[in-house]
């Protein structure tokens, strides 16, 4: 064994993390090899050159040692306190609405929200950047679950299209985790061309607006032009592509209009114009306006009105009925705070890739949450929505939990990097 890969071998010997080690060998035999050429240029032979690359790194020991204290895996407990308070607020609407009384919201409860804490902490654990190679894979499961939907639906819940597996039920929303992923390849690659992005795109947009689901079109188009924001397109480029993506809503708009039904025209027209409709679409408008005008600064506790899906699309309007506007107020920074979290992250992040994924993961957060409570304040038209982590629910809960899951795999591992000053001592 030459003296190389025996300083290699101690080194690493030093550093706990099996995920480190690889790459710390990598990066120091790649210095070594630098090292080795410059000290060849000087006249040294090859022998020689290499024993002295080899002692110019220092004590294997010793930097063993201080790598070792570098890579060691990070958690980023601000990220898991957040997500755990929400996890935990997410019973309170049960609570109010008198639902943890029964046995069977109970357990579902505690299940969805002990299956949304390991998927963070299982996603967290695994290392992210093997993901890259994945793209087409991960493009391609996207859009066989909406092929699936499209043309083989099993039954459709509340207007939205079901495929069942017994006894797993999948529906639209989630394909876009897997395109999340995709995406932040395809914007990662330098070799993606703007006709490219186009057909990649549309072809998932048209199969969301085919169903129809205006709402995961919505959600997926603002997830993509986050992300396109810190792709590898120049900033020309980057700027034709919003120029052109501002006849995006035009063309979604015709689309939708063909398959528009009259109570659906209708909601649109009463989110603009709710008192002409009260008596039909307007009702709900005016509904959740005067339910939160009851609530109070500190809520309507016992109080008996109706609020429809309360634990699930209207979750917010509930929870300022029932503990108020102040704490509704505690809420929303507690949901905010984690959203900024990740931007904290993403500032600490220099690898375009991770960043990517970052920004994916802000823009899928931060679409629900504003798109939630501007909807309960009547500042959007009413849709089928969930508020991150609070509205109860498997696929919404788990799929967030996904999402930082991911920020926190990125976190883990952002000190993965040889640092040049403990090389140079």
């Amino acid at each position: 064994m030459d003296k190389k890969q025996l300083f290699l071998n101690e080194v690493t010997s030093h550093i706990k993390s099996k995920e480190a080690q690889k790459y710390v060998a990598d990066e120091l035999s790649y210095h070594v090899k630098e090292a080795k050429k410059r000290l060849i240029e000087k006249g040294l032979t090859e022998a020689e050159a290499e024993e002295k690359a080899v002692e110019q790194m220092g004590s294997p020991t010793k930097l063993g040692q201080q790598l070792n204290k570098l890579h060691r895996p990070k958690v980023d407990w601000v990220l898991v306190l957040l997500l755990a308070a929400t996890l935990f607020l997410g019973f309170l609407p049960l609570f109010s609405l008198g639902y943890m009384d029964e046995r069977y919201f109970s357990i579902n409860k505690t299940v969805i929200v002990l299956l949304g804490g390991a998927a963070a902490i299982g996603i967290m654990l695994i290392d992210y950047r093997k993901w890259q190679k994945w793209c087409w894979m991960f493009y391609a499961i996207g859009i066989l679950i909406l092929v699936m939907l499209r043309f083989f639906v099993s039954t459709m819940v509340n207007g939205v299209p079901i495929f069942r597996i017994s006894p797993v039920s999948i529906e639209s929303t989630m394909a876009i985790p897997f395109f999340f992923l995709a995406w932040a390849s395809l914007f990662n690659n330098r070799k993606l061309r703007l006709w490219q992005f186009f057909i990649l795109f549309l072809i998932p947009l048209s199969l969301f607006l085919a169903m129809p689901s205006l709402v995961n079109s919505y959600i997926y188009t603002i997830m993509v032009f986050v992300m396109l924001c810190w792709s590898k397109f120049s900033r020309k480029a980057i700027i034709t592509i919003w120029a052109v993506a501002a006849g995006i809503p035009v063309m979604i708009g015709l689309v939708f209009w063909r398959s528009i039904k009259l109570y659906q025209f209708e909601r649109l027209l009463a989110f603009l114009h709710p008192e002409k409709y009260q008596n039909g679409a307007g009702y709900l408008y005016l509904h959740l306006k005067a339910l939160l005008a009851k609530a109070g600064w500190f809520g309507n506790h016992g109080g008996k009105d109706f609020i429809p899906e309360a634990h699930t699309n209207f979750v917010f309007a509930s929870l300022i009925y029932h503990y108020g506007w102040v704490f509704a107020i505690g809420l929303v920074i507690i949901l905010t705070l984690l959203g900024l979290r990740i931007i904290m992250v993403s500032l600490k992040i220099k690898d375009s890739y991770s960043k990517l994924l970052l920004s994916g993961a802000f823009a899928l957060y931060s679409v629900q949450l504003v798109t939630h409570i501007f909807m309960t304040l009547g500042l959007f038209p009413i849709i089928s929505i969930s508020l991150p982590f609070i509205s109860y629910g498997l696929m919404p809960t788990v799929s967030n939990a996904i999402l930082i899951g991911v920020v926190l795999s990125v976190y883990r591992r952002k000190d993965l990097t040889i640092s040049q000053q403990i090389l140079e001592k």
